[in-house]
């Protein structure tokens, strides 16, 4: 009883959203691109080229508590699944007993007591429930839909492993640069003030000047603290997606630069991802559950067909029930059903039906929100290019003016002041540049784990 579940058909259209083109991808030294015949690989971290997160990886697989958890859960409903195939199989009971007991007679209309006497019983008892309307059907149905959303639940469970961990990598990375650029213009502001300091005691400087410079070294050295916090806060990430305690996490730091960019990116299709985000798979297996959910409401309407029996035997002692002895037996089919229940079983059905109407909603909700995430990822990195290539040429030019400074002063036509100056603003641009570096690295990080993460590539072992 009840409708058989149809999965649902999977979003059309032949592409997520317009991929940035080559052209628009390209960066001096880091160019990518999007292909249309490229698949996730099982091990995408791969791509990044360093052997330290790699290694950081496989050991939160190995002890991450979270995901050990997630495969529990698993078992427990392969477990419960099992179970419920038990549904399909005549029960078979049996019981040994034994007593002491007396007993009235009336013989000749006068009471007598006969005994005592020991009473030894065997028996074997037989009943099967056939599943005439299905209820059995769809019960193990939704266990089994059930199973499977928590299967899904162990690939969300990977892939959020695996990329919070990338990222938490590539931000430590990121800040680690930032920090150590932002400790070079503290230097150099350092020696600015020690120069505007003679300036001004010799005269020819304005106070203000040595007043801003110290506001601004003052300014640099908050943000340095400000960048030591977000490092420690990445490390102990990684110490917790590990499983272990933050003074346990022994990992060495990568740097930005160890970081290759993953050159041929996916260019998936929407149905494609319907298949591999476990989001979505995870939303289509309680949507299953919940069409099981309508059979079984439905088969509960009609009543229950039991059907058993049972035999035995008595005798004086339990060593003699192998002898003959006195067998009793039965046979029996009961129909038993509700007759009236203030519509209680109908309304269940309704509520079942409701249940579902709503788990289609939700899977929708998905699915966009799928689709939203891949094209996020996909236009960021567009902008992240864009970003990097303005970047790239602010260092460029701030190295240039470095130069000519230096040049300059060399030859006696600038002062040690803008020397220091430019090499300020050099370390400025670099420190923006290595912002937009991690920046691309973590969308890319963004695309590989919205677009499911490639466990369909995995080996059966791993």
């Amino acid at each position: 009883m009840g409708p058989d579940y149809l999965r649902p058909d999977p979003p059309g259209g032949d592409r997520i959203v317009a991929v940035p083109g080559p052209e628009a991808m390209s960066v001096q030294g880091g160019s990518q691109r999007f292909d249309g015949s490229a698949d996730v690989p099982a091990r995408w971290w791969n791509e990044f080229g360093s052997r330290e997160l790699d290694a950081q990886v496989d050991a939160a697989l190995t002890r991450s508590p979270t995901l050990a958890s997630a495969e529990a859960a698993l078992r427990r409903s392969q477990d419960a699944l099992r179970a419920g195939y038990g549904v399909f199989f005549p029960q078979i009971g049996a019981s040994v007993g034994l007593a002491r007991e007396t007993a009235v007679q009336e013989p000749a209309g006068r009471l007598q007591a006969v005994g005592p006497y020991n009473l030894a019983t065997a028996g074997v008892t037989v009943s099967y429930v056939p599943d005439v309307f299905g209820f059995s059907r769809r019960s193990v149905e939704a266990l089994q839909a059930l199973s499977e959303q928590q299967r899904d639940g162990v690939l969300a469970a990977y892939l959020s492993l695996t990329a919070n961990v990338v990222n938490a990598a590539v931000a430590r990375a990121g800040y680690r640069a930032q920090r150590d650029a932002l400790d070079d213009i503290v230097r150099m502001q350092a020696e600015q003030i020690g120069v505007a300091q003679v300036q001004f005691e010799a005269g020819t400087a304005a106070y203000t000047a040595l007043v801003a410079l110290k506001s601004q070294r003052a300014a640099n050295e908050a943000g340095i603290a400000a960048l030591e916090q977000r490092i420690d806060q990445s490390e102990h990430l990684l110490a917790l997606l590990g499983g272990k305690a933050p003074d346990d996490a022994k990992s060495s730091p990568i740097r930005l630069e160890e970081l290759q960019l993953p050159r041929e990116l996916p260019d998936t299709v929407p149905a494609a991802l319907a298949r591999h985000r476990p989001d979505i798979l995870a939303a289509q297996a309680g949507l299953h559950a919940a069409s099981a959910q309508i059979g079984i409401a439905t088969a509960d309407l009609f009543p229950t067909l039991t059907l058993g029996g049972s035999a035995g035997a008595s005798q004086s002692s339990i060593a003699r029930l192998l002898d003959s002895g006195i067998s009793v037996w039965s046979m029996q089919a009961q129909l038993a059903g509700t007759v009236f229940a203030g519509l209680s079983k109908w309304n269940t059905r309704r509520a079942a039906i409701d249940a579902y109407q709503q788990s289609l909603a939700d899977y929708r909700q998905t699915v966009l929100a799928g689709l939203a995430q891949v094209a996020d990822a996909m236009t960021a990195l567009g902008h992240d290019a864009r970003a990097l290539r303005a970047q790239t040429e602010a260092v460029l030019a701030a190295e240039e003016g470095l130069r000519l400074t230096r040049a300059a002063y060399e030859a006696g036509t600038a002062g040690y002041l803008d020397l220091l100056s430019a090499n300020a603003q050099y370390q400025q641009a670099r420190l923006a540049y290595a912002g937009a570096v991690a920046q691309r690295l973590q969308d890319t990080v963004a695309l590989y784990a919205a677009l499911g993460g490639g466990w369909w590539n995995r080996a059966p072992s791993s």
